[in-house]
């Protein structure tokens, strides 16, 4: 039996015991009134909206012992976000971080990144979509973006601790529809987007949306190209049955940019503007082709199964220039101007296979209501990594700039692309299963109670091509979680969470030995809102979260790491969301962070000192955002304005390091502010803008390094005319 359908029986077992449980289920006695109701849930006539998405139980939002925010894809658009990233600058306790030059979204949670130097992990629709090499991610297809809080490895599995971003993507609906905005704004972008929902019949509907756009930059000689399309298809075949299908394909040539540099910790020494790599490297292109299936069967009112697969793959090959990391052979930390960098060529392909089966339930046990989950996936995760590179020699023998592949940082003149020579060429492979159970219980109409957990086995395999040489591991891990949320009256409930969770540590330590994976241990308390009959929503909560076997340098072997370290992360989150009287809407958010090292360690890149207190990377202590939209009628036709801000306070701009007066390299706090407006002239014709960082700030969203700055974007300015059916 191959390996993986050894992993994969385990699997299979899971799903035939899921299926009988549901046999069993719909075996009960229904009534006629209960058979109408599971109908009316899923009817001939396209009803999306009784779909039931995995993961996902049936207890209300207030009753729910965690916090959960969630961004609407609609407010998203009317305050002109069109990327994942900038929707995230309004949940609370996100903080960017390094998005290796283009190639990915990556962010924290409350504190805590994972790796990075891979892309942050979110889902789509429940799916792992993030690994990978897939491009900024763009929102023409967004529905709603939920975020989480929290441990959530008693559901998700192998997750960061934070957080979980789940994307839900528009699906078709009963009646004919389309939309389509035209844009035009500064640094010359141009971006088209469209949404078509067509009813093919009664039990079948088809709906596409789609975005393409180029566009130049404020940065020197920086240009992308973007497109995406999302055909979804759904058929209702019986009145408790439906099939979806959903595609996905993505399309980036985009420069690779590492930003700019500090120099003596000054990040006004170049101006924002200037790009430091070269531009004879060319773009580099990105393409994801995604699958999700999934077909959802009711048993009867209280019992339903969602059997569901995914497969994606992504491709990420180019050239970059990029600045050298490592003291010794970086000539800028010598005469304060030459930067020594090196050129890299990159072929990453990546494959992912991923089943599920859930089924939901409600029942009643000595007058307590369960609300049940009960599900398995199983996955299998493939990337084939080819790298080539010329990397400058050490300063003494950087003799010529041809030699150190330099440029001036404040005359660049470029030109240099050095031949490259092979560095890594690795293939690897990861599959893993898992099962959960997860029982929300009203022990009373007040006292909601949830426990669950889940039983994760992780295999990894690593082959080294050049070395001829193969790594890898075997973990399994158990994860358990338990709440419990109590209504002081029906617009207000206090709730408490405990949680574990884990995630593989990738590589092997000095002595071939896998590390051990990371592991956290969460506390969560708050209170939650729902006014005016649930139009308001806000949630105020209070968390700790410590981290352990997190990767340091090898004190004795240089050049290889150990999972000893330990990191913390405490703080208070509040979220306020919805419509308010007199046709206000609004989203507000706030967070405090304190995330810092818990054990004296080095840091694995470098080998740097941290010490107990020190501050993570790219987290803010401080940070908040609004958004506010006004509704207003003006003679026939509809005005909407609005405005928006966002706040993020000091960061650590590269971990580890010290000025020689023991102070750290930091990036400076900053404020953005955005105006925007939407006039409906008649009916569906819509003419919109917006202007974004309206005073012209000067700020730095992230960085790795003191060499590796992220520039904020400057004014900007775009307009748009849209027509929806």
């Amino acid at each position: 039996m191959t390996e993986r359908f050894r992993l994969l029986a385990p699997w299979l077992a899971g799903t035939a015991t899921v299926l009988l449980l549901a046999q069993a289920a719909s075996a009960t006695p229904k009534d006629d009134a209960a058979v109408a109701a599971a109908q009316s849930d899923l009817a001939t006539d396209i009803v999306v909206a009784g779909q039931r998405r995995a993961y996902a139980g049936d207890a209300p939002p207030l009753e729910i012992p965690q916090s959960i925010q969630v961004l609407d894809g609609e407010l998203l658009r009317a305050a002109g976000v069109t990327r994942l990233d900038d929707a995230l600058d309004f949940a609370g306790g996100v903080a960017r971080q390094n998005n290796f030059g283009g190639l990915f979204d990556n962010f924290a949670c409350r504190g805590f990144a994972g790796d990075e130097n891979s892309a942050s992990n979110y889902l789509v629709n429940g799916f792992n979509a993030a690994r990978g090499y897939g491009g900024a991610r763009d929102t023409a297809n967004v529905e709603r973006i939920e975020v989480l809080k929290g441990p959530n490895s008693a559901l998700f599995g192998r997750v960061e601790p934070g957080c979980t971003i789940n994307i839900v993507t528009k699906k078709p609906q009963r009646d004919v529809a389309a939309a389509a905005t035209l844009s035009h704004g500064s640094f010359g972008s141009w971006r088209s987007e469209g949404d078509l929902n067509i009813p093919l019949a009664s039990t079948l509907a088809l709906r596409v949306t789609g975005a393409a756009e180029r566009a130049d930059s404020f940065r020197d000689t920086i240009a992308s190209r973007r497109a995406t399309v999302t055909p979804t298809i759904l058929w209702t075949p019986a009145r408790d049955t439906g099939l979806s299908y959903e595609l996905e394909y993505i399309r980036q040539d985009l420069d690779f940019d590492r930003g700019v540099v500090a120099v003596n910790g000054r990040l006004d020494a170049i101006p924002r503007t200037r790009f430091l790599g070269e531009p004879g490297d060319g773009p580099l292109r990105i393409e994801a082709l995604g699958h999700q299936a999934q077909i959802q069967h009711a048993f009867s009112r209280n019992w339903s199964l969602i059997l569901g697969a995914g497969y994606r793959e992504t491709e990420a090959e180019g050239f970059s220039t990029e600045a050298e990391l490592v003291a010794s052979r970086q000539q800028l930390f010598v005469d304060g101007r030459t930067l020594s960098r090196q050129r890299r060529y990159r072929d990453y392909r990546t494959t992912d296979h991923t089943f599920r089966a859930e089924l939901g339930g409600r029942f009643a046990t000595f007058g307590a209501r369960h609300h049940v989950l009960i599900g398995a996936d199983w996955d299998d995760y493939g990337i084939t990594v080819i790298q080539n590179r010329y990397r400058p020699p050490p300063i003494a023998a950087q003799r010529t700039t041809a030699i150190g592949n330099s440029v001036d940082i404040f005359a660049p003149v470029y030109g240099k692309l050095p031949a490259v020579a092979p560095f890594q060429n690795n293939v690897e492979r990861q599959f893993s299963y898992g099962f959960y159970v997860q029982d929300q219980i009203d022990v009373t109409a007040r006292l909601k109670l949830r426990v669950g957990g889940r039983y994760d086995d992780f295999e990894q395999d690593v082959r080294n091509r050049l070395l001829n040489s193969r790594t890898g591991q075997h973990r399994t891990a158990f994860n358990p979680q338990v709440g419990a949320s109590v209504l002081l009256t029906d617009a207000v409930s206090l709730y408490g969470n405990y949680a574990r969770g884990f995630r593989p540590n990738i590589g092997v330590t000095f002595d071939a030995r896998p590390f051990m994976p990371e592991r956290t241990t969460s506390y969560e308390a708050g209170v939650k809102l729902a006014l005016f009959n649930e139009r308001v929503t806000g949630t105020l909560a209070a968390f700790r979260t410590t981290k352990s076997n997190v990767l340091t340098a090898d004190p004795v072997n240089a050049g290889f790491s150990q999972a000893i370290g330990r990191a913390r992360s405490r703080g208070v989150e509040a979220e306020l969301s919805g419509r308010l009287p007199y046709d206000a809407r609004i989203q507000l958010n706030y967070a405090y962070t304190d995330a810092e090292v818990a054990r004296d360690a080095a840091d694995p890149n470098f080998g740097l000192a941290l010490r107990v207190g020190d501050p993570l990377l790219n987290i803010p202590r401080h940070s908040a955002g609004a958004l506010l939209f006004k509704d207003l009628a003006l003679g026939g036709s509809k005005l909407t304005l609005g405005a928006g801000v966002n706040y993020v306070g000091r960061r650590l701009g590269e971990t580890g390091y010290r000025f020689p007066d023991g102070g750290f390299f930091y990036l400076p706090a900053y404020t953005l502010t955005r105006v925007l407006a939407s006039w409906e002239p008649v009916a569906r014709v819509r003419i919109s803008g917006e202007v974004t960082n309206l005073f012209d700030t000067h700020y730095y969203p992230s960085s790795y390094s003191r060499l590796w700055v992220t520039p904020g974007t400057p004014r900007r300015a775009m307009v748009r005319i849209g027509y929806r059916y």
